[in-house]
């Protein structure tokens, strides 16, 4: 043994840094203080500390920006302020019933995506992910965990709770990126253009354009599935190769399983899904446009779809979440486009302000009651797999091989992918 060594329960241990040592052939024996403190997969402790700490102070950052520093250069507080004072009781109850019945239409959009949910089920999952999305940074993902715990006591397997976060996201995303051009052939048509709304709308059209066309070839076969799932990891591969990170794998199973999951369900519902996500998106747009109306801000001075055209653009801005639902980010896109559209600078801030009290703000306390609800109702808890059952998404069975290789119009006919029998296996 050498000298600097000492054992402990039969274990070499250095007497320099009191740490084991290997004594497998072939493997030299460390005696010296190793490098600073690693996370698990090998990276310095200082990088997970900061991956946590950054994003939250970067939200608190633009938060503060946009309220203490760009608002008040923007325009008078007092003068904001005696706008929204100026509204009546009758116009203050109409925007309440409007922002009620935007947060229903989020309900209906759930309902449309999951077989066999409730709306009261539906309503007390969406409020309570949206407050937790509003007021925790990344709390998008708290959000969509916490559906899953929720659904999930609802006896939804998770399958099925898979299936319906998907398709009304991909769902989102499309409305997202279709407005813009809607509302640019809108404005066209008043004969309003302008040069930088006329590139972003033709942006928008391509990114539409190409989203549709790559969802039609995921849901046409499943070799087309999974020669996409092939190509988008291969392009991000390239990406992640300038990071340095590891390349992607499996995506080619990913996308399979996703139109063997879905194409049943949006088969026999996308009409109704399509109908339900443009109505919650439109509704929040109607509670902005009543907010500047009442405010002061006239049709001539900024147009219906001059109003269409910069929500569905700071819409867009949500893709990103630089802060818990988009907090300051939205409201400096909706003000800065409103104002330049020719909307007067107080009452365009009040508006906004009023408007994102009652999308943003008005969700939180809800979301709060609707958590309650959800700990303390047992009425509504259900074994796994004990909602009601549906053929409308079926369980993927892992086949023999990497990827099924026969398509089939319907899941579970000729497929390598096969479906175990809804009635059966499906809650």
């Amino acid at each position: 043994m050498h000298g600097d060594e000492r054992t402990t329960s039969g274990t070499p241990v250095s007497t320099e840094t009191g740490r084991p040592v290997s004594t497998e052939a072939g493997t030299p024996v460390s005696t010296t203080a190793g490098p600073p403190a690693q996370t698990e997969a090998g990276r310095p402790a200082w990088r997970k500390v900061a991956r946590r700490v950054l994003p939250p102070l970067f939200s608190v950052a633009i938060v503060v920006a946009v309220f203490w520093y760009f608002l008040p250069q923007f325009t008078s507080i007092s003068a904001v302020w005696v706008s929204i004072r100026s509204m009546t009781w009758l116009q203050i109850l109409t925007l309440a019933l409007l922002a009620l019945w935007n947060q229903t239409t989020y309900f209906i959009v759930n309902v449309s995506t999951m077989p066999g949910l409730t709306y009261r089920q539906s309503a007390v999952a969406t409020e309570s992910s949206t407050a937790v999305s509003n007021t925790v940074p990344g709390g998008g993902a708290i959000g969509i965990a916490m559906n899953f715990a929720m659904f999930g006591s609802w006896g939804f397997s998770a399958s099925r709770i898979t299936v319906s976060l998907l398709v009304s996201g991909v769902w989102n995303n499309f409305a997202k990126l279709a407005l813009p051009v809607v509302a640019l052939v809108l404005v066209v048509l008043q004969g309003n253009p302008s040069g930088g709304r006329l590139v972003a709308g033709v942006l928008g059209l391509v990114a539409l354009v190409a989203a549709v066309v790559l969802l039609g070839m995921l849901l046409s076969s499943e070799q087309a599935a999974a020669r996409l799932g092939r190509g988008m990891a291969r392009a991000v591969s390239l990406l992640l190769r300038v990071f340095r990170r590891p390349p992607v794998r499996g995506w080619d199973r990913a996308t399979v399983k996703f139109r063997f999951r879905t194409i049943t369900l949006l088969k026999a519902r996308w009409p109704w899904i399509t109908a339900a996500t443009l109505i919650s998106h439109l509704s929040l747009y109607l509670v902005l446009l009543v907010a500047l109306r009442f405010l002061g801000v006239s049709d001539a001075e900024v147009s219906w779809a001059e109003v269409l055209a910069v929500f569905a653009f700071a819409r867009l801005l949500t893709a990103i979440p630089f802060t818990p639902g988009g907090l300051g980010v939205i409201e400096l896109a909706l003000i800065t486009g409103l104002s330049a559209a020719g909307g007067p600078r107080a009452d365009v801030a009040a508006a906004v302000l009023v408007f994102r009290a009652l999308t943003y703000v008005l969700p939180i306390p809800l979301g709060a009651v609707a958590y309650v609800v959800w700990r303390r109702n047992r009425s509504w808890r259900r074994p796994p797999g004990g909602a009601p059952r549906t053929d409308l998404v079926r369980e993927w069975v892992e086949p023999d091989t990497a990827v099924p290789v026969a398509d089939a119009a319907v899941p579970g006919q000729g497929s390598a992918a096969r479906a175990t029998d809804a009635g059966a296996a499906e809650g």
